[in-house]
């Protein structure tokens, strides 16, 4: 089998004889698979041990992660793979064999469990997940009796955030955020002195500087994009699609290799990208999803809202904002004003609500359930961060997919959302998130829900002699028009 890296930067990343690369900052470029063919240049060495690390062991056995991909590469090779101790291992010509071993560090104190280790090879798969102190801690664990000079490879994507930013700093345009093509793989050596990085361009400035035994080590950075991996363009077109199709933070990120942008207010919603219209499309789906608050406005506090948004799936393949509304009420007052709204709403429009986690949560969630007994209603735990939750519908924002329909709530719920994420108040995003879930099936599963409640819904309206609401048909007035009556109660 011939087994040959990319020309262009994968090859650098393997070429370089720096003790430390950093290669990537951005999606596809092959960040994987070079860190899975570095070490196959020792196997045939005994006791050559290699340890590549990712945060979580899920995250080392997901589909596409580093145990799939090995198994595509390393059996051709006589790699043998152990599936519990999650390694593999070649024979060698002596007595001990090679070993490349995939490791996690989900928690700080799990690098004491490599104390006194010792390690040739050390390899990070997304260097950005991983503490300073970690990364600085197995540093420490990099060294050979097998003869193969001890050294560290890693990968990662841009985080503006990360101490990963700092380390390599010299290799970016501080003032765009953008590698620097002319430092790409150039080598520079450091030493840390009380937790300390002191820079030179080469190791005897560092010697002079501080001493025979301050021991420098070198570091580089190697910058490459998904142009620069043929053969996943050629095996996945639509990966390229995908990326840019990105909201904007993350399409920065991992298509263009910005480590300083950052979530910012208009970044991730932005008026201009919505077409605000007199009367909805076709709808082929509505639902409205709540995000709760109980603590009702007085002239000293600033509570959360409870917002309900319905959205639709127009049978263009667009999202339309059919109607917003939000409150500061008490549980008591709360719960009835949803239910008139979602009576307003009609059987129609699914509903979907979050579940706090624990005991309470679940009770709640189950009146929830019971105080809207015959519409089509779901409770959810909310899971990720907010910027997750809120960016694949901030995606079809930017792609100009959302429509909104003219309304006196178009005001505050654009405010609200062009203020995230450094607003103070980010209840509309919850809910604008969780209502696209709920149409797009996302990783909750509402959309099958959703279809298999329209089918009942169908079946119920035969059997009242009722007419079935078609798919490309447009939804019934009174679920488009139900805000007039609530309008002005913010």
């Amino acid at each position: 089998m011939d087994i040959r890296p990319n020309p262009g930067p994968q090859e650098q990343f393997l070429s370089s004889p720096a003790d430390i690369v950093i290669y990537g900052g951005q999606a596809g470029g092959g960040k994987t698979m070079g860190l899975l063919l570095e070490p196959l240049r020792h196997i045939r060495v005994p006791g050559f041990s290699a340890v590549i690390f990712r945060r979580t062991t899920p995250q080392i056995k997901n589909p596409g992660g580093l145990w799939d991909t090995a198994h595509e590469l390393y059996p051709s090779l006589g790699g043998v793979p152990r599936e519990q101790p999650l390694d593999w291992v070649w024979p060698t010509d002596g007595s001990t064999k090679a070993i490349i071993k995939f490791g996690h560090m989900e928690h700080e104190k799990d690098k004491h469990d490599w104390q006194g280790s010792q390690i040739p090879l050390i390899g990070w798969d997304e260097l950005t997940h991983f503490t300073r102190s970690q990364f600085f801690y197995m540093l420490s664990r990099n060294r050979s009796t097998c003869g193969v000079k001890p050294y560290m490879r890693a990968t990662c994507n841009p985080d503006a955030d990360s101490w990963v930013a700092e380390l390599i700093a010299w290799w970016i345009d501080q003032d765009t955020g953008f590698p620097i093509p002319e430092r790409a793989g150039v080598i520079r050596w450091f030493v840390n002195i009380d937790d300390t990085l002191h820079w030179a361009g080469s190791r005897q400035a560092l010697i002079d500087e501080f001493g025979d035994e301050c021991e420098p080590k070198s570091l580089t950075f190697i910058p490459a994009s998904i142009y620069d991996n043929p053969q996943l363009l050629e095996k996945d077109p639509g990966y390229l699609a995908n990326l840019k199709a990105l909201p904007r933070v993350e399409r920065e990120r991992l298509l263009g290799g910005n480590w300083k942008i950052r979530p910012a207010a208009g970044l991730y919603f932005n008026r201009a990208n919505v077409e605000i219209v007199d009367a909805a499309p076709p709808l082929r789906r509505q639902a409205r999803y709540w995000d709760l608050a109980a603590t009702p406005k007085t002239q000293s506090n600033d509570p959360d809202w409870t917002v309900g948004i319905r959205m639709a799936a127009a049978a263009d393949g667009r999202y339309v904002i059919t109607h917003a509304f939000r409150m500061r009420e008490a549980p008591g007052k709360r719960d009835r004003l949803m239910k008139n709204i979602g009576d307003q709403d009609g059987i129609e429009v699914a509903l979907g609500f979050p579940q706090d986690p624990g005991q309470a949560g679940k009770d709640q969630a189950q009146k929830l359930v019971q105080r809207f007994a015959g519409h089509n209603v779901r409770t959810r735990r909310e899971t990720g961060d907010k910027l997750t939750r809120f960016a694949p519908f901030s995606a079809q924002v930017e792609a100009g997919n959302v429509v909104v329909l003219r309304a006196p709530w178009n005001e505050w719920l654009f405010a609200e959302l062009e203020a995230f994420p450094e607003s103070l108040h980010d209840d509309a995003v919850d809910a604008c998130a969780g209502a696209f879930e709920m149409l797009t099936g996302g990783k909750f599963g509402f959309l099958d829900l959703m279809e298999e409640d329209m089918r009942e819904q169908d079946e119920r309206r035969d059997k009242r002699g009722l007419p079935r609401i078609k798919p490309d048909e447009p939804a019934p007035a009174a679920a488009v028009s139900a805000q007039d009556w609530i309008e002005g109660m913010d």
